[in-house]
């Protein structure tokens, strides 16, 4: 990159904010570099082991807390926010979500992943931002990111003015609550930083009491081993039999924490078709996604987040969803007998994470 240009920003700043609109953000920040504050944090963090599996948040080390470091030259950070639910979502969202939950035959995936991968859509759209910044200024030295390296993006955000870290870590804005993404733009540029906004959660500890799993340990602190989400999604081996059951009928994340949060009747949708739920990430019956061929998994999840944590790990997540069902269900409920078949088909499966879940799931 190349070091220190200094620009007159505030009418440029303007059109930016207007280029970002256009183009599906609801708000764009400017951040500094200096995130030395965040450092004790982090590393604590990182030291209790609260990052489970996820090696790489310990390999990158403080190079998190450290943009110039990650891309020599960077003198601000660009931040952007995208809401995401889908454009169709209704009024009583939440009610809604909160229903499916209780539906132990139904398999929930996160909001945020029903539609297309949100790394493809935000990383095309920052760089569609940068180039019109580039062509009104000239070129200048820059880097995309999108959850995709070692960034503080929450920390980045909420420094930024985007909102303020909820107790459940995620960022929280008064007029989008907390369901969007983020991303960056790490730039030689010299921009003047956009100004913080105040702490709004107060006295409210929802979040922290509805988590299925306890895992936020404490308000802003986070036990990724106990998450759903890391659980679902990160963790590549067995999950812990004393936290199965908590799953419930989550197979791909868990929005609980969002979803008892106050401050989400104020989150938006998305002006963009990519969030729109696919079918079957929606509404499907546990028992017709445990049935998914390897090549079917592919088909159907191409272009999704959901493609990235392989079939294995789709099929175990749904194996411990249907063990937690045949719990729920009374003895004479008729469903059990598509549930029992869609497990059976699986007791020989040639992976010995599977034929664990599954042999779980039977015997509950």
């Amino acid at each position: 990159m190349e070091h220190g240009k200094v620009i007159d920003a505030q009418a440029l700043w303007d059109q930016f904010g207007a280029w970002a609109l256009e183009l599906g953000f609801s708000h764009v920040g400017v951040a500094g570099v200096d995130l030395s504050s965040a450092e004790p944090g982090l590393l604590d963090w990182l030291s209790n082991g609260f990052h489970g599996s996820m090696d790489y948040m310990a390999v990158h080390g403080l190079r998190r807390a450290r943009p110039a470091e990650l891309v020599p030259g960077t003198v601000s950070v660009i931040t952007a926010r995208m809401d995401y639910l889908p454009r169709q979502t209704p009024q009583d969202w939440q009610a809604v979500e909160w229903a499916r939950l209780e539906r132990p035959t139904e398999g929930v995936v996160s909001v945020y992943a029903r539609g297309r991968d949100y790394h493809k859509v935000l990383r095309g759209r920052l760089q569609k931002l940068q180039q019109r910044l580039a062509e009104a200024i000239g070129p200048f030295g820059h880097r995309v990111f999108t959850d995709s390296a070692p960034v503080l993006e929450a920390e980045l955000a909420a420094r930024s003015g985007q909102g303020w870290r909820g107790k459940h870590t995620l960022v929280l804005n008064r007029e989008g609550g907390s369901m969007f993404f983020l991303g960056e733009i790490y730039v030689d540029l010299a921009l003047p930083a956009t100004e913080p906004v105040g702490a709004h959660c107060g006295s409210c500890q929802a979040c922290i009491d509805v988590c299925p799993t306890r895992a936020i340990v404490a308000p802003h602190r986070i036990d990724a081993r106990r998450c759903i989400s890391y659980l679902t999604i990160e963790h590549d081996g067995s999950i812990d039999e004393s936290l199965r059951p908590l799953l419930g009928n989550r197979i791909y994340g868990c929005d609980d924490c969002q979803l008892i949060c106050p401050w989400n009747k104020y989150a938006r949708r998305s002006s963009l078709a990519d969030f729109d739920a696919r079918e079957g990430m929606s509404g499907e019956q546990l028992s017709a996604l445990m049935r998914w061929s390897e090549a079917e998994f592919l088909q159907r999840t191409e272009g999704s987040p959901i493609r990235r944590i392989g079939h294995e790990r789709w099929l175990r997540n749904i194996a411990v969803a249907l063990g937690n069902a045949l719990t729920a269900l009374t003895p004479q409920d008729p469903r059990r007998t598509d549930i029992l078949h869609a497990l059976q088909a699986h007791v020989a499966h040639p992976s010995p994470i599977v034929r664990e879940h599954v042999a779980w799931a039977l015997g509950r």
